[in-house]
């Protein structure tokens, strides 16, 4: 079927069942960023293949809401089919709930499935449309009626991350997350969040393409802990681990059951944006609910040390591989027929020499000249570019460990460049380095913080749309909270042991992209009377292409941290390369 058939078919149920417009969003019953394909929904149904977006559908309108990393994608891909694309956070653009409240008239219904839609998104609609008389329908999944090729459930097997890599056991956490209880007088804390519960309990999976969870649901009380999960996937080994830690474990589809019969006046702590409404719905009306970020959300957000000390270390292997990369990227390109698709094929090759890796920790974004402009774009083995010895070359990565997750973005000089490009290197590196070498005083935010990496670009009327950096996951989800750097408001402070990406860039439709992305973890720095002040210590060490830098335009300041840096970038990796590999990396990380 094609798109436009699809929306047909999908149209003809909502008439069946007096739905005037239905949203397809983008999630699973866990509200996880990526998705299993069986969860895909939004994609089939619309041709887009981005990460983020919702889909409103009516009898006659097909509307996509995306953010500003997929525009220039979602054009491309939309085309050909009757939507239309609606850009999020853009004057001009309603929400798609602003436009649902303009289209619908009093006695109409909405449908949405809510085994997939989070109640906190259910209550905004609610908001919207006060005083209006418009009829939620929350119980069909009309994608996944008409969907024939649909995908299975994923079945794979838990396994156990060692207490060596998690510095804690999972019978640990869950005492911090009871001694919360404690203090906010919570009786159940329920969790739907994948990744907070492969963390508490100290197991991941493979559930997810890229992000090691389980899918699952757990609740704690004060004195019990439970994992709804399909029991096949447990095997004799895991279920030994989770007993070991006290953690009983019932079947996935059992959780309703035992939410609705919980002690009925006791007090439920959830997070709204990470329970779907369903979930929600089954909570016995006597129970007092309070929401908020999950506790173990802001737990896991603060690495301890030995998580920290392994998760330097992971980036010292990924590294190595990333310079075994761009050495060979470099000796080869010009002289050997490379795509976009071959290359990041090429440094798979390099991560999975690498000990202790799993698998990548994200679709690689390898793209070439002008690709590099959407920010992810996704190479594809039968249509990908032709690297050639000149223009830019974007490859942004990262890699599964067992001692930690890593995310890196390099832009790669191939040849002759444009003194626009050049400038615009230069000041996406001046950008990376204002943020990078901050000192801020102790209860700033990322949100208070983000300008600092704007600034050099908005000197010149350029700006990126999407956040400055986001927290990252220990052999967990490559994006997680709760903390961030972005325009959009939050309220999370950077606390000691906080790791967080700075990835800002220039993109200019037609033309390049350029991204210089480094990893940092919070320490602190110094104490005056004007209170604790913090910094960022860089964990990441691969070489920034120096032939991309307009030297005349950084400061001294910006000069020294790169020298500096690039003394660190070989210092770290120089022992783990070849002869070959280690003169050219010594080059690279010359003094300017």
């Amino acid at each position: 079927m094609t798109i436009n058939e699809r929306l047909r078919k999908l149209r003809k149920l909502m008439s069946e069942k007096g739905i005037s417009a239905y949203i397809v969003n983008t999630g699973d019953p866990h509200q996880s960023e990526y998705v299993a394909d069986y969860y895909k929904g939004r994609i089939w149904i619309s041709g887009f293949t981005g990460s983020a977006g919702t889909v409103v559908i009516t009898q006659d309108e097909a509307i996509l809401w995306t953010d500003g990393r997929y525009f220039i994608q979602a054009e491309k891909e939309l085309e050909g089919s009757e939507y239309k694309l609606f850009k999020m956070r853009i004057p001009g653009y309603p929400t798609y709930s602003q436009w649902l409240n303009e289209k619908l008239k009093d006695g109409d219904t909405l449908g949405f499935d809510g085994e997939v839609f989070s109640q906190s998104s259910v209550e905004s609609l609610e908001k919207e449309f006060e005083g209006k008389d418009i009829k939620f329908i929350d119980e069909y999944d009309l994608v996944g009626e008409i969907w024939e090729d649909r995908p299975g459930i994923p079945k794979g097997e838990a396994f156990i991350h060692e207490v060596k890599y998690t510095g804690k056991t999972g019978k640990e956490k869950i005492e911090e997350v009871r001694k919360e209880m404690e203090k906010q007088n919570i009786d159940y804390v329920l969790i739907g969040s994948l990744d907070d519960i492969a963390w508490i309990y100290n197991i991941r999976g493979k559930d997810v393409l890229h992000n090691p969870v389980v899918i699952s649901y757990a609740l704690i009380s004060k004195d019990e802990a439970y994992l709804f999960v399909d029991k096949e996937k447990i095997n004799s080994e895991v279920k030994t681990f989770l007993s070991e830690n006290d953690v009983q474990i019932a079947a996935y589809e059992e959780v309703i059951d035992y939410i609705k019969s919980l002690d009925k006046n006791s007090k439920i702590y959830l997070d709204k944006n990470r329970i779907n409404r369903w979930t929600y719905k089954s909570i016995p009306s006597e129970c007092t609910i309070e929401s908020g970020i999950d506790i173990t959300t802001k737990l896991k957000g603060i690495k301890n040390p030995t998580e920290i000390e392994n998760q330097k270390n992971a980036y010292i292997k990924d590294g190595v591989a990333l310079v075994k990369f761009l050495y060979w990227l470099d000796k080869n390109v010009g002289n050997t027929y490379i795509t976009e698709y071959s290359a990041q094929e090429k440094l798979l090759e390099f991560r999975k020499e690498q000990e202790g890796f799993i698998e990548p920790s994200f679709g690689a974004i390898s793209a070439y000249k002008a690709n590099a402009a959407m920010m992810h774009y996704s190479a594809d083995e039968d249509s990908s570019s032709e690297i050639k010895k000149e223009g830019l070359y974007l490859i942004d990565s990262g890699g599964q460990y067992f001692d930690g997750t890593t995310d890196i973005t390099r832009t790669a000089v191939m040849g002759s460049i444009t003194e626009e490009e050049k400038r615009d290197f230069t000041l996406t590196l001046k950008a990376h380095i204002n943020l990078g070498n901050a000192r801020f005083l102790y209860g700033a935010t990322g949100h208070s913080l983000d300008v600092l990496s704007r600034y050099p670009l908005w000197q010149e009327g350029i700006d990126y749309k999407c956040g400055t950096g986001h927290g990252v996951g220990f052999l967990l989800n490559v994006h997680e909270g709760p903390h961030g750097f972005a325009m959009v408001s939050n309220t999370v402070v950077l606390e000691k042991g906080m790791i967080i990406t700075i990835e800002p860039g220039v993109y200019k439709e037609g033309s390049h992209g350029i991204r210089i992305e480094n990893v940092v973890v919070v320490v602190e720095d110094i104490k005056t009377d004007s209170g604790k002040f913090m910094k960022f210590d860089t964990i990441s060490f691969v070489p920034i292409d120096l032939e991309g830098i307009d030297v005349s335009l950084l400061s001294e300041s910006e000069r020294l941290w790169l020298n500096e840096y690039h003394k660190e970038v070989y210092n770290n990796l120089s022992s783990h390369l070849t002869e070959e590999e280690k003169a050219w990396l010594k080059e690279e990380t010359k003094n300017i």
